[in-house]
């Protein structure tokens, strides 16, 4: 199916557009105030190591300090992980690193939410056709890339230019490419890498030793590929940049490139802007009239499938499996376009047949082969639960462009004004054994509302029962569950 690549460069921020067809799949957002930091390198200091934990915090420059598993460490002083049994024991971290000791790392996750950004020392460097590894011997070829003798003959290719002082994963893009083209990558990160070298020994942590392109000539480099048949820029400095990057390293795709954006907006022109505000929207509707109710937390998203308006044409086993499969082939596309990683869980609703449950997890599958990131499903289970991963590495969208709300400080509830009226009765208990002045009620409109009304008797009785007169005050600036109870004194 053809892919079009939309881009929008503003004084603020990149917004790069994945579309199919009209339809929104990904969309990639760097604000220039916080740009990715994914695949840079730098020069650390190790500034606390938790041997109970096998980690170490490091300071890259960065407002909080980078975080470092011992796992993320020993690949540099030994075999690849695809090389260890699971029954492997890391050495302590403290045989390997020290407090003070200046380290050159790589960030491999950006910092999300409280957490610092994830950092290793197996350095790698990506160009369009391959991944470098400086200090392995590691040859690899894209999973993507399924025609067995095409991967020997990359493989081969390979491997007639590594020496055991480096290693090589050869990307989906060099699919059906010439060795010359492969091998032109390659010189390029090994003269990079000897760059990194020589800027690590003269600079003093923290410090940036290399950062990666900036988002547009990311996409260029990871995204466009075979099915890309539009490349549409709104800005004279990008087209001209990603017109110079297409002619050095895909230039069967420069004719792609155009202009766009003159007269509207180049997201509004594309309806880009109405499926942005979508994706944040907890309900994604189904054409069936069923639909989904997408959660996130801190620690994982859950996904439940819900019939909603739809009842089917025979019967409810029918109509339930039908409304998985379409929900089965919509989830993908969600997950990518929320950028939602880590753990999720999907509630199908609960299927009898176990052909319909073979079939719900395939389409779920298949629609998870368009994925770019790591991901791993699990089978149904009785309760009717699909547990996946799919690899977090930025903020996903509702985070990045999203935050708590100030009301209900995320919980997505507020306390209902009757419970916010019980707790006020419970304070002036509180008050009125302290001293017998009057009491002045500082509430919001609401609730102030509810006690002069519903709960108009109740103040009255315990007015009289305590002994003190009590007196209300709207303030139009509190929230539903704020309130004040504060003495007056006649």
């Amino acid at each position: 199916m053809a892919e079009e690549i939309v881009i929008n460069v503003s004084q603020h921020e990149s917004r790069v557009a994945v579309v199919e067809q009209g339809l929104l799949q990904e969309i990639f957002i760097e604000r220039t105030h916080s740009p990715g930091t994914v695949g840079n390198i730098y020069r650390g200091k190790v500034i606390r190591i938790l041997p109970g934990m096998q980690s170490a915090f490091v300071d890259i420059g960065q407002e909080r300090a980078a975080f470092m598993h011992v796992s993320d460490l020993i690949d540099s002083h030994g075999a690849m992980i695809s090389e260890r049994g699971s029954d492997y024991k890391f050495p302590p971290i403290t045989d390997l690193i020290h407090d003070g000791q200046e380290l050159l790392v790589q960030v491999t996750k950006e910092p999300i939410g409280t957490k610092g950004a994830r950092i290793t020392t197996s350095i790698s460097l990506v160009s369009r056709y391959l991944v470098y590894l400086p200090g392995s011997n590691h040859v690899g070829i894209s999973q993507r890339i399924e025609d067995e003798d095409e991967r020997e003959r990359l493989k081969a290719a390979v491997s007639g230019i590594q020496n055991t002082e480096d290693g090589f994963i050869v990307r989906t893009a060099a699919e059906e490419m010439v060795v010359e083209e492969i091998y032109r990558d390659a010189a390029l990160l090994r003269k990079r890498w000897e760059q990194i070298l020589n800027d690590n020994q003269n600079a003093k942590s923290p410090a940036v030793i290399y950062e990666d392109l900036p988002l547009p000539l990311r996409v260029m480099r990871d995204i466009i590929n075979q099915k890309t048949s539009r490349i549409v820029v709104d800005k004279k400095e990008t087209i001209a940049s990603l017109m110079r990057f297409l002619d050095d390293f895909i230039p069967d795709k420069s004719e792609n490139l155009e202009m766009g954006g003159a007269d509207v907006p180049l997201f509004d022109a594309h309806n880009l802007e109405d499926q942005i505000d979508a994706a944040l929207e907890q309900r994604v509707s189904l054409k069936s009239g069923g639909y989904l109710i997408i959660d996130q937390t801190e620690a994982m998203t859950t996904v439940d499938v819900n019939t909603g308006a739809f009842v089917g044409r025979k019967d409810l086993e029918d109509t339930i499996y039908r409304t998985n499969l379409e929900a089965a082939a919509t989830i993908p596309r969600q997950l990518r376009l929320r950028n939602m990683g880590g753990i999720v869980i999907i509630d199908f609703i609960d299927m009898e047949d176990e052909e319909h449950k073979r079939q719900v997890l395939r389409i779920l599958e298949k629609g998870q082969q368009a994925d770019r990131v790591k991901w791993k499903i699990t089978q149904i289970s009785e309760l009717g639960l699909v547990e996946m991963t799919r690899k977090r590495t930025h903020e996903s969208l509702l985070r990045m462009m999203c935050e708590p709300c100030g009301y209900c400080s995320g919980r997505g509830f507020i306390k209902t004004a009757e419970s916010v009226c019980l707790e006020i009765f419970k304070e002036i208990q509180r008050q009125v054994r302290r001293n017998r002045n009057a009491c002045l009620v500082m509430a919001s409109q609401s609730v102030i509302d509810r006690l002069l009304d519903e709960d108009a008797d109740c103040v009255s009785e315990l007015s009289n029962a305590l002994g003190v007169e009590i007196r209300f005050q709207v303030e139009a600036s509190y929230s539903q569950e704020q309130f004040d109870v504060v003495e007056v004194v006649t």
